[in-house]
């Protein structure tokens, strides 16, 4: 079965709970949804929020609001990042 949403690709560069949630539902509907994070400034931070299934940074809610999404690190402060940032974009369907 193809989902209505197929073929489109997302790029998400959002946290904490309306973003993550609003995604995870393009994706289920099969939008191909790349999650951007910045570890070295903590990365999502429903990372934080409890319980936790297998330890620190393992967090239910961020599994739950991440399901079927791809994701990637980049620091957006560094050539390098923002030239990723950039072959992503040209590739993108949308910018949340």
């Amino acid at each position: 079965m193809t989902l209505p949403l197929a073929g489109l690709r997302i790029l998400a560069a959002e946290h904490w709970a309306a973003g993550p949630y609003a995604t995870g539902y393009l994706a289920d509907l099969g939008a191909d949804v790349i999650k951007i994070e910045n570890r070295r400034q903590g990365g999502d931070a429903c990372r934080t929020l409890g319980p936790f299934y297998l330890g620190e940074d393992d967090s239910h809610v961020f599994q739950a609001f991440n399901r079927n999404k791809r994701s990637l690190t980049l620091d957006l402060k560094q050539p390098d990042g923002q030239g990723v940032l950039r072959r992503l974009v040209a590739t993108a369907d949308a910018f949340m």
